[in-house]
Order: C-alpha cells, then structure tokens, then sequence
C-alpha cells in the first residue's frame, strides 16, 4: 500500500515526492446531476519541473505540489483501483435494440418519460418567454 499526503501535510508531500512520478486525487462526483456517472474517478498528476521562487514541485498545468494536495486532498502514491480516471468515456448504459424483440415499457416507464417531456416543455416556453420579453430578435 502506498502512501497518502492529508491536505494538512502539504509541505510534507512537497518536500517527499519524486519529479516524474504519477500522483493521484479522488474526486467525488455529484451523482444526483450525472446519474449514470460513477460516484468517485481520480485524476492523475505528474510533477515535472519546480516552481523559480519557491522550488515547489509543480505539474506542467501550473499546479505547485502543495496547492494540489491542500485544495484537493488527499494525495496517492499508487493508482486507486476499481475507478475510472476522469475524463475517460463513462460507462455505456445502452446498446443496439434488437428489432426483432419486443421491449415493452411498464407504467412506471411511461409515466416517467410523459414527466421528463413535460418538463422539458415548460422549461422551454418560459424559455422562449424570457427571451421574448429582452430580446430585439425574437
């Protein structure tokens, strides 16, 4: 098991890391907006170089060591398993529908599609209302 840097031992990791070497951070995913997204993915930092004043660590991206772990801690020293990197494709929750088979739709199905377009209906006149009332072109 390897090790993981707090957000309190930001100097610690700074000073402990090793200059080409892949470092990870957990980011938990706000389910609820993205429902068929995984709850938590990593991201991946690989510091390169050091910062001029200070000779913190930093990635290519700007990031300095110690500003990754404080604001996105903890870090990782070995790769989360079981977890997708963010910023991969997401799972595929729907393939090819065979047209030869029938898929029927229970009530609840319906009734939640029937809400959904609804939805989608009032959000757009008000919309296209809002839209009306300031703009020159509609």
């Amino acid at each position: 098991m390897g090790k993981t840097w707090q957000p309190s031992e930001a100097k610690n990791f700074a000073k402990q890391l090793d200059l080409g070497k892949p470092y990870y951070v957990i980011a938990d995913i706000a389910v609820d907006r993205t429902p068929y997204e995984d709850p938590q993915m990593y991201s991946e930092y690989v510091f390169t170089c050091r910062l001029p004043f200070t000779n913190n660590p930093c990635t290519d991206g700007g990031y300095s060591a110690e500003t990754l772990c404080r604001n996105f801690g903890p870090v990782y020293e070995d790769k989360p398993r079981n977890m997708r990197r963010l910023g991969s494709p997401g799972p595929q929750i729907a393939g090819p529908v065979d047209p030869n088979v029938v898929h029927p739709l229970d009530e609840a199905e319906i009734a939640g599609m029937e809400k959904r377009v609804g939805d989608a209906d009032r959000r757009r006149t008000g919309a296209k209302a809002k839209a009306g009332r300031w703009s020159l072109f509609s």
